[in-house]
């Protein structure tokens, strides 16, 4: 038991709690002109002009509730705990304070562990004060505390919802990274060992022409034999003991064999253009891994789609690849948030300091965009 309390009162906040828009300010300016409206059409109300003037003034919080979660709280409840001072000892609360259910879902939605123990203490006191100074039966203490509980259950089920995608999007992005290093390791490693053998056949023929170079090529085959070693150790860990291939990795000219893959009906058309001679081994995969990706999400989901159009042109300072495929805009994604090859292609594309958008066109399919800089880093 002393575990679970102790890891709840250590959860830190969520990261990056949505900003205040246009929708909180929105709903600031609904809930004012309904207390309003309670306070003069409301025939029970008691002290009418003390529980209006207490609603809206607690309105203002709700734009606070996501980044002060446990400062409106406390205020939020402490005003409604110390406001029957001032009517004798009678509820000021109304209808419209039903928006308090909306600062107890933000106190466990966004709040850390001990802002949400501590608030919900806050809250309990309250409604124990409540009910030991009899502005509160009972059995209306019952429903308040059930419809609390709903709330507060409502929060921790989207919090961890919440947490659970962001879990699946950083293992999406650590395999996008792993697939890259992977890239890298084996063309590196490609020309590493081409390098090793020029050194020793250096070094074999040798005895026969004697020269300087001698010397430099058993460093340079030492260096590179050491080199393969520390990569093949690094890598193994990513590969998880898998086999290093030391074939050459994926390059743009690639890109034409996904014209030879149209198994579905779908045709793919590949264009190659711009000086693509000097590019970066990294670019290179990178640019096969987005169009094979984008392709391949065309052929499963677009609908009624005849062609994929593959274009590549380069020029001084970057690489663009665009995937364009002519199936319905309706139905070709869903709506929600983006999928993840989507995210793993985002993923590559800014590791090496690129840019990569997907969406769909204003008349008709779906369209995939990419701009690597030539170098193959970030700057």
């Amino acid at each position: 038991m002393l575990p679970l309390v102790r890891s709840v009162w250590d959860e830190p906040r969520p990261p990056n709690p949505p900003v205040r828009v246009w929708r909180d300010w929105a709903l600031v300016g609904l809930l004012v002109p309904i207390a309003l409206l309670e306070g003069v059409l409301r025939p029970d109300l008691p002290w009418r002009v003390v529980s209006v003037a207490v609603t809206i003034g607690l309105i203002p919080t709700l734009l606070w509730r996501r980044s002060r979660p446990l400062l409106v709280v406390a205020i939020v409840f402490g005003t409604t705990s110390l406001a029957p001072l001032l009517t004798g000892g009678d509820s000021a609360e109304t209808y419209t304070m039903g928006y308090l259910l909306i600062v107890v879902y933000a106190l466990v939605r966004w709040g850390s562990g001990r802002e949400a123990v501590i608030g919900l203490t806050i809250m309990l006191v309250a409604v124990c004060l409540s009910i030991v100074f009899d502005r509160l039966a009972p059995a209306d203490a019952v429903a308040a505390f059930a419809v609390v509980f709903s709330a507060v259950t409502l929060g921790g089920a989207f919090r961890y919802r919440a947490r659970a995608r962001m879990r699946e999007l950083d293992q999406v992005k650590l395999l996008e990274r792993e697939q890259l290093a992977r890239d890298l390791h084996d063309t590196v490693a490609h020309h590493v060992s081409a390098m090793a053998i020029r050194a020793q056949a250096g070094i074999a023929i040798s005895a026969s022409r004697p020269n300087a170079a001698t010397e430099a090529l058993h460093v340079i085959e030492a260096e590179a034999s050491r080199a393969l070693a520390e990569m093949r150790a690094m890598v193994r860990v990513l590969r998880r003991d898998q086999p290093a291939d030391l074939a050459p990795g994926r390059r743009v000219t690639d890109l034409r064999q996904l014209a030879d893959q149209g198994t579905s009906g779908l045709s793919v058309d590949v264009d190659i253009s711009g000086d693509l001679g000097d590019l970066p081994p990294s670019v290179e995969a990178a640019i096969y891994r987005l169009a094979q990706e984008a392709v391949t999400n065309a052929r499963r989901h677009a609908r009624h789609a005849t062609r994929v159009e593959v274009q590549v042109t380069a020029d001084d300072t970057s690489v663009h690849l665009r995937v364009s495929d002519d199936g319905d805009t309706g139905s070709i994604r869903p709506p929600g948030p983006p999928g993840y090859g989507l995210i793993g292609m985002v993923e590559r594309a800014d590791l090496l300091g690129g840019t990569c958008e997907a969406g769909p066109d204003p008349d008709r399919g779906w369209t995939v965009t990419a701009a690597l800089p030539r170098s193959g880093a970030a700057e």
